[in-house]
């Protein structure tokens, strides 16, 4: 959905995802979750709060592309945006990137502003400790979007403390889940200080996660630390990684279930697939930008540094 104004190969496969939203979406503004097999028809079976807080930043990017597409789903986007409510910090941090895609072509659009300043408070409070700031008490899934939200409502709200907030957590992060020369990511059941790292099984979300929070970041200061780092988390998935394992399968285009202590889950998932794409797409918009930059001898528009980095 991110890329929906520059992909015109893609229109039968846009197609289907904008029919899926349409489909799913019901009139207090949630998302059923499921399809039938046999013949397609929706259960009466409504998603969780990441689902809709992820079918709000999917909508949101439509928001941003214009067109059609913005014609189609800004009703959609509105009515959820206004009905939603969650005390999950994933859920308002999925809320808050969709929202942030809204207001990059609509300035102080009341509904995604409102959605924002109310999605903030839940993102959970940072702590004091320089050991442990994380806003929990163990690090669980898709972490990079906590900070990731933070800095992109701060850029979307002019709120430079926030983004600053963001871009320290996010440090803080980076270097708990850097092994050597490579990501280690938290596994699937958690982690917390004094527990033993590498651990098993990683999750291909997380490394999804923080390509795109990182290049959020590079978005923000500029720093081409951040591109690194966000190159580093998508080289993730082709075996710089704890085991050197490939997570993505080249002949299929899929991304693997998890990374495992003896090499990788050979399943491939519609999340990890996503994930793959996702740190992809990620990779490539802050290479882009870099060599923007290069070639006017500035930074671009789009890495606009407005305070300093905090990259790692």
């Amino acid at each position: 959905m991110r890329e929906l104004s520059e992909r015109t190969d893609l229109s039968d496969l846009i197609e289907i995802c904008i029919t899926y939203l349409e489909g799913a979406h019901q009139p207090d503004g949630r998302f059923l979750d499921r399809r039938s097999a046999p013949n397609g028809e929706w259960l009466p079976m409504l998603g969780s709060d990441d689902s809709n807080g992820r079918a709000l930043f999917s909508l949101g990017c439509a928001v941003r592309a214009g067109g059609t597409y913005a014609e189609r789903l800004r009703p959609l986007f509105d009515v959820t945006a206004t009905a939603f409510e969650s005390t999950a910090p994933r859920a308002n941090a999925w809320a808050i990137l969709g929202a942030a895609e809204v207001l990059k072509v609509h300035t102080g659009d009341p509904i995604a502003t409102s959605l924002i300043h109310r999605c903030i408070p839940r993102l959970g409070t940072t702590r004091l400790n320089p050991v442990w700031p994380w806003p929990e008490d163990r690090l669980a899934y898709d972490n990079a979007r906590l900070p990731q939200a933070r800095i992109a409502a701060g850029r979307a709200l002019g709120d430079v403390d926030l983004v600053e907030e963001g871009l320290a957590l996010l440090t803080w992060l980076a270097n708990v889940e850097t092994n050597d020369d490579h990501f280690s990511f938290t596994p699937h059941s958690g982690w917390a200080l004094d527990e033993p790292r590498p651990g098993f099984d990683q999750q291909p979300i997380e490394a999804g996660s923080m390509a795109d929070a990182c290049a959020e970041a590079f978005a923000a200061t500029g720093d081409p630390r951040w591109n690194e780092l966000t190159q580093r988390a998508a080289a993730w998935f082709f075996g710089q990684n704890d085991t050197g394992a490939m997570l993505f399968n080249p002949q299929t285009g899929g991304g693997r279930d998890g990374l495992e202590a003896d090499g990788c889950n050979e399943n491939e998932g519609a999340e990890s697939t996503l994930a793959v794409i996702t740190a992809l797409q990620a990779a490539r918009r802050t290479q882009t930008a870099l060599r923007n930059a290069a070639s006017t001898t500035s930074v671009s528009s789009t890495a606009a540094p407005i305070h300093r980095s905090a990259a790692p």
